[in-house]
C-alpha cells in the first residue's frame, strides 16, 4: 500500500480545500461534518474572515453550518505555505474561457504550482475543477513533478469533476454520486478512500481522461437540449404556439423524453462555458464538433432575441428604447440563488444600455453588483414592490425567484417581457420572449 493510500485510511485525515466559492465551501463543510480536520485555502481575504465571525457569503449555506465546522475544527487561510499540512488537497477553483472562447487553465496552473512548492511524499492531489479530457496528466501532472516526487508512486492525483447543483433542497454534496478516476490504481484507490468518507456513492473509473469526458458530457447533454428547446421556442412564438404548454404536454410520456426549458440564456459556471473546453480540446485531434458549437450559437443568441422582444414591444406602444425605462426582475442566472457568473441577465443590461435605455434591477439574492472580473461597474437593485414595477416602461423577468409574485408583476407593471414562462394564465400586457 502507498503512503497515501495509508494517510487516507488513516482515522482523521487532513484535508485541504483549494477554493472556498460555491463548490468548495459546501465540500469542506461536509469533510468537517463528518469529523475530519479541514483547512480551506482562498486567495480572497474575505472569505477567510467572513468564516471565522462564523458568518456565510452563499445565500442557501446558513450561518449555523459554518459554526458547525469552525466548531468542528474548520479553519480558513490565504496562506498557501500550509498546503504541505494536508494529508489530501482538493482543488475547486475556476475554469473560465477566453476572450476567444479558448480554455483559461491560469487558475488551475497556479493551484498546481502552489502545491509543488509544499509537496511531500504520501499526499493526494484531486482536480474537481472542470475542464478538457487530458488536463490531469498534460498540465497538474508536469507540475506537481517539478520537484522530483513521481505522481503515483510518491503522492497521488485523481480528476473527481465537481457536481454541485445550487440550491438544490434535494441534492447536495453527500447525496450526488461522485466520479473518481485515478492516474494509477493506487491513485484511485487513494481517491476512493478519501471521498468514501463523505459522499454516499463513489463510482470509480479507469482514467483521469474519462472521468474529464464524463463531466464534459453532463454539461454538453444539458447546452445541446437547452439549445434544442430555445430553437422550439423560437419556432413556438411565430407560430404563436405557447412553448411552455408543449413542454408540459411533451412531458406526459412516460418514457424517451426529459423536460428541457428556454429561457434568455445560459448562465453559470459550467453550462455556458464547458462545451467549449471540448471543442477546443477536439479540434488537436483534426475534429470539428459541429452540434456542440450549433447550439452554442443558438443559446449565446438568446439575450438578443429578448432585446429584439422588447424594442418590438415598445415601437408596439409607441415607445424607443432609447430613453426607456427597463427594469430586469432577476440578474442572478438561476431562480433563488445569488449567483453572477455568466447570467444572462448581465448581457442584457449591457445590451439595453448600449441601446440607450435607462436600466434598473431588482433581485431579492443580490442587492448590489459587484465588481466583475468582465468589467461591469457596480449597480445598486431595487426593492420589489409595486411602486417600483409600476415605475417602470418595461419590465423583463430574466430569473424566476420565488419571491417575484407573478400577480403583483402583472397586475402593476404597464409591460412584461416574460422569458421564463412565469406569467402564463395572467392578465396584464404581457409578452413572451
Amino acid at each position: 500500500m502507498t503512503p497515501y493510500e495509508s494517510a487516507l485510511l488513516a482515522p482523521r485525515p487532513h484535508i485541504g480545500i483549494i477554493g472556498l466559492g460555491y463548490v468548495g465551501l459546501p465540500l469542506a463543510l461536509r469533510f468537517a461534518e463528518v469529523g475530519l480536520r479541514v483547512t480551506g485555502f482562498d486567495v480572497d481575504p474575505g472569505k477567510p474572515e467572513k468564516l471565522a465571525a462564523g458568518e456565510s457569503y452563499i445565500n442557501y449555506i446558513p450561518a449555523e453550518a459554518i459554526h458547525a465546522a469552525t466548531g468542528a475544527g474548520f479553519s480558513a487561510t490565504t496562506d498557501f505555505t500550509r498546503l504541505g499540512e494536508c494529508d489530501a488537497l482538493v482543488i475547486c477553483v475556476p475554469t473560465p474561457l477566453g476572450k476567444h472562447r479558448e480554455p483559461d487553465l491560469s487558475y488551475v496552473e497556479q493551484t498546481a504550482e502552489a502545491i509543488a512548492r509544499t509537496l511531500r511524499p504520501g499526499q493526494l492531489v484531486s482536480l474537481e475543477s472542470t475542464t478538457y479530457p487530458g488536463t490531469t496528466d498534460e498540465v497538474v501532472q508536469p507540475i506537481l513533478e517539478r520537484g522530483g516526487l513521481k505522481a503515483g508512486v510518491d503522492f497521488g492525483l485523481v480528476f473527481s469533476p465537481e457536481r454541485q447543483d445550487p440550491g438544490n433542497v434535494r441534492y447536495g454534496t453527500h447525496n450526488i454520486p461522485k466520479l473518481v478516476g485515478g492516474l494509477t490504481p493506487a491513485c484511485l484507490a487513494a481517491g476512493v478512500a478519501l471521498y468514501s468518507r463523505v459522499i454516499d456513492q463513489v463510482v470509480p473509473v479507469s482514467s483521469t481522461r474519462v472521468a474529464e469526458m464524463a463531466k464534459l458530457l453532463e454539461n454538453i447533454h444539458r447546452a445541446v437540449n437547452i439549445g434544442l428547446v430555445n430553437e422550439m421556442k423560437l419556432v413556438a412564438e411565430r407560430m404563436g404556439i405557447d412553448i411552455f404548454e408543449v413542454i408540459d404536454a411533451a412531458a406526459t410520456k412516460p418514457f424517451g423524453f426529459t423536460a428541457y426549458y428556454p429561457g434568455p440564456g445560459l448562465g453559470g459556471h459550467c453550462i455556458p462555458i464547458d462545451p467549449f473546453y471540448l471543442t477546443w480540446k477536439a479540434r488537436e485531434y483534426g475534429l470539428h464538433t459541429r452540434f456542440i458549437e450549433l447550439a452554442g450559437e443558438i443559446n449565446h443568441g438568446m439575450p438578443q432575441y429578448v432585446v429584439s422582444r422588447t424594442v418590438e414591444a415598445l415601437n408596439a406602444r409607441g415607445k424607443a428604447l432609447k430613453g426607456a425605462r427597463i427594469l430586469l426582475l432577476g440578474i442572478a442566472y438561476k431562480k433563488d440563488v445569488d449567483d453572477l457568473r455568466e447570467s444572462p441577465a448581465l448581457e442584457l443590461l449591457e445590451r439595453f444600455e448600449a441601446g440607450g435605455a435607462t436600466v434598473s434591477y431588482c433581485d431579492p439574492y443580490i442587492p448590489r453588483i459587484p465588481p466583475l472580473r468582465r468589467g461591469h461597474y457596480e449597480q445598486v437593485g431595487l426593492p420589489f414592490d409595486a411602486a417600483t414595477l409600476a415605475a417602470c416602461d418595461v419590465a423583463v423577468l430574466a430569473t424566476a425567484h420565488s419571491a417575484f409574485d407573478p400577480a403583483l408583476i402583472a397586475r402593476h407593471c404597464p409591460l412584461v417581457i416574460d422569458t421564463r414562462g412565469v406569467l402564463r394564465g395572467l392578465q396584464g400586457q404581457i409578452v413572451r420572449a
